[in-house]
This record gives C-alpha cells, structure tokens and sequence, in this order.
C-alpha cells in the first residue's frame, strides 16, 4: 500500500465535500463510479485501493435506495439451496465470514435463527441435510465462518427457548446462525474508508448524461443538486453501479443495455420487541418464499414480501395488503397474534434483479453480471447485498482490463472500514470507557457496535457540549451528538439522511422521527450554517414525507400507494438547486 494512501481524512463534512467536487471538475479520474449503494461505494474501495485516483457520486443521499431498506442480513440464503445455487450460497458464506471477523466486526454481527419443522422425520431430516452443506460451505472459505454450527432441537426445548410460539406450530425445529448489519450504516463507513484512502466522493451529485468521443464514453455531465452548479466530470473507465436504475441510467449512453433489471418490492414491519418472546429469529416458509423475523436491538423486524414493482423507484411504497400478508404469516405461529396498532415502523425497498423468463420476481437470479456496454463504461447488475465486495471487485477488474499499465489486483479482502481497527480492545474496555466518559456501559456498547473505535470521536463531542449526552426525543437510543457528527463526519446534508439513515429512529419511533425532527435539524444547522428558514424547511419536508409514507400504507394496491406517497415533496433540491 503507498504511504500517501493511509493520509487522507476520512471525514466528510461540508469542506471535504467541497473539496472532492472541486477534484472531480479538475482532475480526470482513471475510474468514476455512479451509484452510492452498497456496489458502488464498494466498487469505489476496491479501485481506489489498487492506487488508481476514483470518484464516487450519488444522485441523493448514500444508500438512499436498495441499500438501506433491505432484510440487514449477511447470509448465504438457505432458500438458494433447494434452487440448487450451490455457488452463490459458497460465495456469500465466504463473504459473510470475512465480513464478520475481519472486514466490519463492529457492523456485522452474529444472530440467531430457527427453523420451525411441521412434519416429523422426513422434514428434519431433509432441511438438516441442507443446514449442514450450509455449514459446510461456510468453511469452504479456507478459515472458521464465525458462527456456531447449527443444532437439532426438539419441540419442548423450542417452547422452552421461543415461549410465544402456538402450541401446535410445529413439532421442533433446527437452530442456526448468520450475520446483520444495518445498511446504510455499513455504506455511510464504506464511503469514509474510500475517502480515506483517497477517493474524491460526493453525494447530492446527479449524473444527467454521459460524454462520449465516437462511440467511447469519456465522462459524465454532473448537477449539484446542492449548489445548483453543472459540470463535467471527465474519466478513463465510468462505472454504472445504479441498481434498480440501470435501465434508465443505460438509456443516457444510447444504447441499449445488454441485460435488464427488474424491481422486486419487498416491505418489513418493525414492532416492538415485547410483543412476544423468543431468544432468537425466524425462519417461515411461505407459498412463495421465505419470511424472516429478525431480532433488532429493542425491536423485530418481519418480512419480506416479493412483489413486481414498475412504479417510482425513489419512493416505494407499502401497501395496506403487504403489511397483512406479513402479519397473516408471523401470526400463523405465534399464540398471540400481531394487530396493526402493534406495527412501530414500515419500510420498502427494491432489489435489482437480473430479468430472466419467470414471471415471478422471486425466481429471478440474485447473480450478478459485469458487461463493458461501450468503450468506457462497465456496467454492474443484479446480486445480493452479502456479496458486494465480489461484485465490486469484478466490475472493477472489467474496468481496468481497459486501462493501460500494470494495476495491482483487489486488495479488499484484506481492507477493514474504518472503525474497525481495535474494535475488539475498545469493546473489552467498555466499563472503563463509560466510566470515564460519565456514560451507562448500555450507550457505550450502543456507540461502539454503531461507529467501532471513531466512537471516540463521538465522545470528544460530549466532553465540549455535554449537553449532546442527551437522547433525541421520542428516540431514546439515539444521542444527540449522532446528530452533530452524521452532518459533520457522514455527509448527511438533510434531516431525512440523519433519520432515515445515519440513525434509524423512522422506522423505531412510534411517531416515526416527528417529534426528533425539530431538535435534530437544529443541530444540524450548527453544523451546516442553517438559517431559521431552511431549519423549519427540513423539517416540514420531513413531516410531510412521514404523513405521505403512514397514509400510503391504507391504501389498496401499488398505485393507489404510490400515488399518495408522492404527494409529499422530494427533498432532492430543497437547497433552490
């Protein structure tokens, strides 16, 4: 690794913003990335570590797409075992180990499922053989997976473990382990480390076309949707890691795309976690796929559905008859069953999936592809979140086959996000530190598994504002200096980036971040140099959009949803831009 690489902050508050899109109008790049989701600030890590000088924009905030409104799991998918891809599975056992124990210790963290068996002999037997080729596979990787292997349990030490459970939902069950993170907290550290070591990233920075010479693509047309300035960004190799917005990214080349992506919509709930007990999650079989319950912090989450959606792909919306289809289903096995008014938060997103032949989204490949659609522009689709790093590292191998001179090959395997380093002695530490810090054991812990050892830095804000130690109103796991630093570390240049993403309080909150918008965008204007009126105009933006998401979720049908849910403003361009 040069020296010079290890040099550069990995803040991103407003000057370094400014810095970076000062940098990608000057500078041509060997590799632009368009897409700040999990691929492409992947992608960005990956090619800035091989010593090449990168960009990285994003047309809203980082992760404002499929990345922060997934399950939150790393796994191999069970499910993909009885399709018979054995492949994928191997490959994201893999990655989920490296991400466990090496790469985000302090984000990915080990949890606990089990599978309910209905039918005695014959179904244990089968699922057990798939759970034990999953435990196999997870050693494949030439290393320990990180997780326990997993058990056979009968039905009175099911009942003992998930007392919740209907007496006669099932006749036993077998336990295993895989991994969660929260997403666009992983993404919001994915984007630092690439700054870190060198990469000029910004957010808010929409792509509106691409600059060809003959039939080669050489650059993009940039708008600052913060300043409300256009300008070029010139690069050797662009990368198109947009997601469930390829099709109409490829569209900009002018030509067509040689493969498409469909949307699959897929909604969770979050309800409380003592609404009933269990000392670990959910796997449920369902007429069409899977369905999860997750164990998360204070909460659950239940889902997902697996449903074709060719509406707005900034905001999807759930609908009143996906949250039944998820409460008919948990309910099916527990003995007290889940109403409505139990539900905290709601969220939707889209996968990107490969469109094949079937017309059920649940049957399309989660593979990915890498293509070069025209000279000098890589395009990257499909795939599943557990196997970003993979994907990044093809899209990125496919650019610099294109690129002159001897590139060094993926380093990322080896490449922790920041926080990580120490992790482990700061988390051993963790009475000393509360202690020291005048904080409850309970907050540190919740700091270090949110930000790892750059939790210091959090604290270095509580002992100049004391005042910051305190929580956010109606979000009690929150501080106030998460608020301060996510606009001044994380490139949060919204309310809705700090609510939304850099912490989860609107899908946690019962009023879902309302009453924490006022205090929150106040402190994010000492940030940011808020005047009173853009203050309450982040903050009417905000109620308006959680009005807009609570009264779409009435509604019947996708349309209907969708419809409602776009009457509130999109905060994209709230600047005047």
């Amino acid at each position: 690794m040069a020296k010079e690489s290890v040099s550069y902050p990995s803040r991103l508050g407003p000057a370094e913003r400014s810095a970076a899109v000062k940098a990608l109008k000057e500078v041509e790049l060997d590799v632009l990335v368009v897409g700040g989701g999990i691929v492409g600030t992947g992608s960005a890590l990956d090619a800035v570590t091989r010593g090449l000088n990168v960009g990285l924009v994003e047309a809203r905030d980082w992760a404002s797409g499929t990345s922060s409104r997934s399950s939150k799991l790393v796994h191999g998918g069970i499910r993909y075992l009885e399709q018979l891809d054995f492949r994928l599975v191997r490959e994201a056992l893999i990655e989920r180990g490296l991400l466990l124990q090496r790469i985000a210790p302090h984000l990915v963290k080990p949890v606990r499922f089990l599978y309910p068996l209905k039918r005695r002999f014959i179904e244990r037997a089968y699922v057990g053989a798939g759970m034990l080729l999953y435990d196999i596979f997870s050693y494949s990787g030439g290393r320990p997976p990180g997780v326990p292997r997993h058990r056979h349990l009968s039905k009175r030490q099911v009942q003992k473990a998930i007392p919740s459970l209907a007496d006669g939902a099932l006749v036993g069950g077998i336990t295993y382990y895989d991994a969660q993170v929260d997403d666009a907290r992983y993404v919001a550290n994915l984007v630092r480390t690439a700054a870190h070591y060198g990469a000029h990233v910004a957010s808010r920075v929409r792509v509106e076309g691409f600059i060809k010479v003959g039939e080669r693509v050489v650059g993009v047309n940039a708008h600052d949707l913060h300043t409300g300035e256009r300008f070029e960004i010139r690069a050797k190799q662009v990368v198109n890691a947009t997601g469930v917005w390829t099709d109409d990214t490829q569209a900009m080349v002018g030509e067509r795309g040689q493969f498409k992506v469909r949307a699959s919509k897929g909604v969770h709930l979050v309800v409380p976690r003592d609404r009933f007990q269990s000392r670990m999650g959910l796997l449920l079989r369902t007429e069409k796929s899977v369905l999860f319950v997750i164990p998360w912090g204070r909460h659950w989450l239940i889902g997902t559905t697996d449903t074709d959606w060719n509406l707005d792909k900034a905001h999807p919306a759930a609908t009143a008859a996906d949250i039944d289809y998820l409460l008919e289903h948990v309910n099916s096995v527990l003995s007290v069953p889940l109403t409505r008014e139990d539900v905290e938060g709601v969220y939707a997103g889209l996968r990107p999936l490969l469109a094949g032949e079937s017309d059920q989204t649940s049957k399309l490949s989660r593979e990915h592809l890498v293509a070069h659609s025209v000279p000098g522009l890589v395009v990257i689709a499909g795939g599943k979140w557990t196997t970003y790093r993979v994907m990044a590292k093809d899209a990125i191998d496919a650019a610099v086959d294109a690129l002159d001179g001897k590139i060094p090959a993926s380093t990322t395997q080896e490449i922790s996000l920041v926080g990580a380093e120490g992790y482990q002695a700061a988390w051993n530490k963790r009475a000393r530190i509360a202690a020291r810090n005048g904080l409850h054991p309970a907050r540190i812990e919740h700091l270090l598994n949110r930000y790892g050892t750059l939790a210091e830095e959090l604290l270095e804000l509580i002992h100049k504002q004391p005042q910051l130690a305190e929580p956010l109103p109606g979000a009690d796991d929150y501080l106030a200096a998460e608020v301060v630093y996510a606009a001044s570390h994380e490139g949060a240049l919204h309310l809705d980036d700090v609510l939304a993403r850099r912490t989860r309080i609107s899908i946690e909150a019962w009023d879902r971040g309302v009453s924490a918008a006022p205090v929150a965008a106040k402190l994010m204007a000492g940030v940011l140099g808020w005047d009173a009126a853009r203050e309450e105009r982040e903050v009417t933006f905000y109620v308006e959009r959680v009005a807009a998401e609570r009264a779409s979720q009435e509604q019947p049908d996708d349309a209907s949803a969708d419809r409602i849910r776009l009457e509130a403003p999109d905060v994209v361009g709230a600047d005047g831009a």
